[in-house]
């Protein structure tokens, strides 16, 4: 048995069979000395043969022994059939209609309908309610076929009764196998795979066969061992073989494949054909009413299918205006949303938007991974929505800032706004995070929607700066004092290079307290040149080797001044790398390209720039022009070109925010 299982061996035996198959056929189209008897025991064989491969199939299957077990049993009872048919005929005796064979024949349809029905059990389970309903609409259209074609065969007969119900029992029950398997294919959404399709194929050989010799045992021109009689081998070596393909498990169908949708459409149109045929032709009216049923079902499909296009639809716009992460309503959903809010607002029934940025959240990110900074988000977003639930809406606008619209008036948006500031806020051990807010009133503010994220975007970074009690800000403000005291210049040098770094990292698409970092190294850059003596710094002529090996330790003093306050361990790690160069050569870690820091690329640049407009004691300043063309000398050596390229775009439109000391 299980020599039989091998690949080589079943590729042996396919082989046998069809040759054995190819010479019967040619024999009974005459291309072997003429058609007519003389090759039974071949017949005979293949149908045995059929047999025992299913048999064998059943005797190894662990999963499967049931359904080819009873598959095998109805090969067996055909087979059988036709050795009493063909005993009777070598010995010449009278064959009665219906006749001892028919009784093996027709129990062949039992155990294979039974054997399909327990095969099918791994199919049908993965098929969706759509899918049912279009395996019984091919069902339904096959019945209506089948009828349309066997019914006039019953009106030409006029033999006896049994004989004639006997004749006519094959092709219908090869038609309900027919019908079965085309309902398993509507299950599979008409990808039914290999096994089924040799299966179907099989059955309709055998459906075809029958019908044949039904038409021919009537009108007298069936011939035994003429072409008709190569068709039942054929069928019963295509379910033999069917036994031997993988099980494996139907793929789910898409739902763009197409053939869910045509089979459907091409069964309604083949049942209106046949309505058609029946009311104006000579089409039987049994025919009428599975075709009624079939066109029935393809308008209950399309229905279906109109209602779940139409859900579908729904769901893909709520999924376009909802957060993945927190659930919230997104961007797109806060402007549509804003839209409306401004068309209704009025003084009488004013609205706010208030934009809320976390403070201390890409700290916690660094701190404990992005995982446990996407949980903190939900829970966050969660507050967030309950504490403004009553009068608004909150929403998540991407990375750490949310937005909160909702009808109130002056009197209760600093209320709502700080409700909401205390629901974005969470400490723990070794973290805090809590968050700015920007509050706009509609209509007294603004009201078109772009204004009004603008002005609230400004006044929530207003107030991130007014936030003196945090420690980063103190810390900030200590340094920007002591640089004020000791080098006014490079104070107001300092400044300006956060104003133009600010401008940059917008249009690079920075946003929150990426952004804020940003500004914040650029302002503290050169924090570490405190350490440097006047002489140096202010020396009128070109450093010497030993000087400049003093003045390239300023980043590193830098980052380590800015490391003791925690919460300016972000801007410690991007001033230690403003003075590296885009080819590698510059200091004190030698990075290159995208090993640097963006905010980091984009401070090198702005300071560059506002260096090169002040006069120093060894040349004068440029102007806006030639200090430009001097970057761009130098793009892809000391400066990224992309950088480069945004820095100068975004200088010809610059109006900086001041930055709060």
């Amino acid at each position: 048995m299980r020599r039989f299982d091998r690949p080589n061996t079943r590729r042996a035996i396919v082989a046998a069979a069809a040759l054995a198959w190819a010479v019967f056929a040619l024999h009974a189209l005459g291309a072997l000395g003429g058609a007519g008897g003389g090759l039974d025991v071949l017949y005979t064989a293949m149908l045995v043969a059929a047999t025992t491969i299913c048999a064998v199939r059943a005797a190894t299957s662990r999963t499967e022994r049931l359904p080819w077990a009873l598959i095998a049993a109805a090969l067996a009872c055909w087979a059988v059939g036709d050795i009493l048919w063909s005993v009777s005929v070598a010995l010449d005796r009278p064959l009665p209609a219906p006749s001892a064979s028919d009784s093996f024949y027709l129990a062949f349809y039992p155990f294979a309908y039974a054997g399909l029905v327990a095969l099918v059990r791994f199919q049908a389970g993965l098929a969706s309610r759509d899918l049912w309903i279009d395996g019984v609409i091919g069902a339904s259209c096959a019945t209506a076929i089948a009828i349309a074609v066997a019914f006039p065969i019953l009106g030409v007969t006029d033999a006896e009764t049994l004989p004639v119900a006997t004749n006519l029992a094959y092709p219908v029950l090869d038609v309900v196998l027919v019908v079965f398997v085309v309902l398993v294919f509507g299950l599979s959404g008409w990808r039914p795979g290999r096994r089924w399709l040799l299966l179907g194929t099989g059955l309709v050989l055998m459906t075809l066969a029958d019908g044949a010799y039904l038409i021919g045992t009537t009108n007298g021109s069936y011939a035994e061992g003429g072409p008709i009689d190569a068709g039942w081998p054929a069928a019963m070596l295509l379910v033999a073989f069917a036994a031997w393909q993988p099980a494996g498990t139907p793929a789910a169908p898409r739902e763009s494949d197409r053939r869910l949708v045509l089979v459907p459409v091409l069964c309604g149109l083949a049942s209106l054909t046949l309505l058609a045929l029946a009311v104006f032709g000579t089409l039987p009216d049994e025919a009428a009413l599975p075709a009624l049923l079939t066109l029935l079902l393809v308008t209950v499909r399309m229905g279906i299918a109109f209602v779940e296009g139409q859900q579908s639809m729904e769901a893909n716009r709520l999924a376009a205006l909802t957060d993945g992460l927190t659930g919230l309503g997104n961007r797109r959903a806060l402007l549509a949303d804003l839209d409306r809010a401004a068309a209704r607002a009025s003084a009488e029934r004013p609205w706010i938007c208030v934009v809320l940025d976390l403070d201390g959240f890409k700290a916690y990110n660094d701190a404990f991974g992005h995982p446990a900074g996407d949980r903190l988000l939900n829970r966050l977003g969660t507050r967030l929505a309950a504490a403004v639930a009553e009068r608004g809406t909150a929403y998540r606008l991407g990375g750490d800032e949310f937005c909160v619209l909702a009808t109130a008036g002056p009197e209760d948006a600093r209320r709502l706004a700080n409700a909401a500031r205390a629901a974005l806020t969470e400490a723990g051990e070794g973290f805090a995070v809590t968050s700015s807010a920007g509050v706009v009133s509609l209509p007294l503010d603004a009201r078109a929607p772009s204004e009004v994220l603008l002005i609230a975007d400004r006044r929530m970074y207003a107030d991130k700066g007014r936030r003196s009690s945090s420690a980063g800000h103190q810390s900030r403000a200590v340094l920007l004092r002591i640089l004020r005291e000791r080098e006014p210049e490079l104070h107001r040098h300092l400044v300006g290079v956060a104003e133009l770094a600010r401008a940059v990292g917008r249009e690079l698409g920075m946003a929150g307290e990426q952004l804020d970092e940003l500004a914040r190294a650029a302002e503290l850059h050169d924090i570490g040149k405190i350490a440097i003596p006047e002489e140096i710094l202010h020396k009128p002529g070109p450093l010497d080797p030993e000087e400049w090996a003093f003045v390239r330790r300023h980043t590193v003093i830098g980052e380590r001044i800015l490391s003791a306050a925690p919460a300016l361990r972000p801007v410690a790690r991007l001033v230690r790398s403003t003075h590296e160069r885009w080819d590698g050569g510059g200091y004190p870690d030698g990075l290159a390209g995208a090993a640097i820091p963006l905010g980091a690329r984009i401070v090198a640049v702005c300071d560059a720039y506002e260096a090169m407009l002040a006069d120093r004691p060894y040349r004068a300043a440029l102007t806006p022009e030639q200090a430009v063309a001097e970057l761009r000398a130098e793009s892809g050596a000391q400066f990224d070109p992309a950088v480069i390229d945004v820095f100068t775009a975004a200088l010809g439109a610059r109006s900086p925010e001041p930055l709060s000391a």
